[in-house]
């Protein structure tokens, strides 16, 4: 099995669900005639003229490294840059009428140098991409305003498992397809689809093309936008995974306002708490978030939170595991106020706290790494411009130096994985496993140094 992302842009196709009377009574796109059937068509007439297609097109850079023979005989550059066109379909939502905000996932639009928006009702407009951001997949376009309809939203932390839902997309190039299902599961991460994972599991059918389309709830507000599909082969097999309203409203809030998502930061380390650790700890819970450090004179630590301690809600709302407040302090932005529900030696507390920018953390390397002990990390810039992380000062003999690593190099990379700032490189380290290959820009050189676990 592998996850998927389900890129590809709408037949119109509504399945028929069973409701009560007191359900249908609750909802109100329901008809009241008694000679109607009910259904989901009024709702989705509200709802559908919101999700558009998306086509881009662009070119793709691939480098591939010349054999010493060739380099060594004929003189040729070490890698070789190859360029080649490309187009794709995907789907988007149109979250605000008035500004022309239309929001996609961001593997919909990368390396797009056109993007051609496509309403239902056959208006095509040029898109221009205000933002994104790689590591929770989200981009965020502009149109000209024009009699446009947005999706309301949803508050996405109050979906429980067994709630119905309805994906809106453009599977397999077909336009404006539908389908529906319920929400199967909450907060799912670990699957090593994006960097920041706290997903909406839904069994409503996802396929290639439904990328950055919207999962709706009954009343035709937006809940999620469908991001990643588990399949053998790239099909629906009845798990598909969305990126909650909440989630994506404070990237694209971030993303309207600076032109980028300016993380914020906690500074803690931890795991998931289980029953052993739990017991261990002699705590009366068995899902949250386990502190086993906090990092010196970071948000956590000037908010009071200690080393030991066990998250078990943010702003209220219960946390499942550490990958999950992980995820969700990581889309709050920079100066975000955040109340953590917290036990501590077997007693519930509520602790204060303004996190921390996340790219302007300077950090001493051996917090990340032991192999990177005697290094000091900083976010920055190679001499070409690209955002990495760089290397400030280096002591003689130390781990660090002893694997290769010298003063002003730039890390881009982690097992090919780029790497643009110190959270998202710690990130990559602690989910790389076995051997640890960082990619270095050293001038105008690029090398690989190697860590053995």
């Amino acid at each position: 099995m592998s996850f998927r992302h389900c890129l590809l842009a709408s037949a119109v196709v509504v399945s028929s669900l069973g409701f009560t009377a007191n359900t249908q009574a609750a909802l109100p796109f329901f008809s009241d005639k008694k000679d109607e059937v009910p259904s989901l068509a009024p709702m989705l007439e509200e709802a559908t003229p919101a999700v558009v297609s998306i086509a881009v097109e662009g070119t793709q850079t691939s480098t591939q490294r010349v054999p010493e023979m060739f380099r060594y005989f004929f003189g040729a550059p070490q890698e070789q840059v190859q360029e080649r066109p490309f187009r794709g379909l995907g789907s988007g939502v149109i979250i605000d009428a008035d500004k022309g905000y239309v929001v996609t996932n961001n593997h919909v639009v990368d390396n797009a140098d056109e993007i051609t928006v496509k309403l239902t009702d056959g208006r095509e407009f040029k898109a221009k991409k205000l933002g994104s951001d790689e590591q929770s997949d989200i981009a965020l376009l502009k149109i000209d305003p024009d009699d446009l309809k947005a999706l309301p939203l949803a508050d996405s932390d109050v979906l429980r498992v067994g709630d119905f839902v309805v994906a809106i997309g453009n599977p397999f190039g077909l336009s404006q397809t539908v389908t529906s299902g319920i929400v199967s599961a909450l907060g799912r991460s670990g699957l090593n689809i994006g960097g920041y994972e706290d997903f909406i599991q839904t069994d409503a059918a996802i396929n290639r093309g439904n990328s950055g389309g919207a999962l709706v709830n009954l009343r035709g507000e937006l809940v999620g936008i469908n991001t990643a599909i588990f399949g053998p082969n790239g099909g629906n097999v009845g798990i598909g995974f969305a990126i909650p309203a909440n989630m994506m409203k404070s990237l694209v809030d971030q993303i309207a306002e600076f032109g980028e998502v300016r993380r914020g930061l906690l500074g803690i380390l931890g795991s998931d708490i289980d029953a052993g650790l739990a017991e261990a700890m002699n705590a009366e819970v068995n899902i949250g978030a386990f502190v086993s450090e906090v990092q010196p004179d970071s948000a956590a630590e000037k908010g009071g939170i200690q080393a030991g301690d066990i998250i078990t809600a943010i702003n209220g709302r219960k946390l499942n595991s550490f990958q999950e407040l992980r995820a969700k302090i990581a889309s709050m932005g920079a100066g975000a106020e955040v109340e953590l529900t917290v036990m501590r030696k077997g007693k519930k507390m509520k602790v204060d706290v303004v996190l921390d920018d996340a790219a302007d953390t300077t950090v001493t390397a051996a917090q990340i790494h032991p192999a990177l002990e005697g290094a000091t990390l900083a976010n920055g810039t190679d001499d070409a411009g690209n955002a990495g992380v760089v290397v400030s000062d280096i002591e003689r003999g130390a781990p660090a130096a002893r694997i290769g690593l010298q003063s002003e190099d730039v890390i881009i990379g982690v097992n090919r994985v780029r790497t643009s700032t110190v959270a998202e490189f710690r990130n990559a380290l602690d989910e790389a496993k076995g051997v640890i290959a960082l990619n270095v820009k050293r001038g105008n050189s690029t090398l690989y140094l190697v860590i053995r676990q």
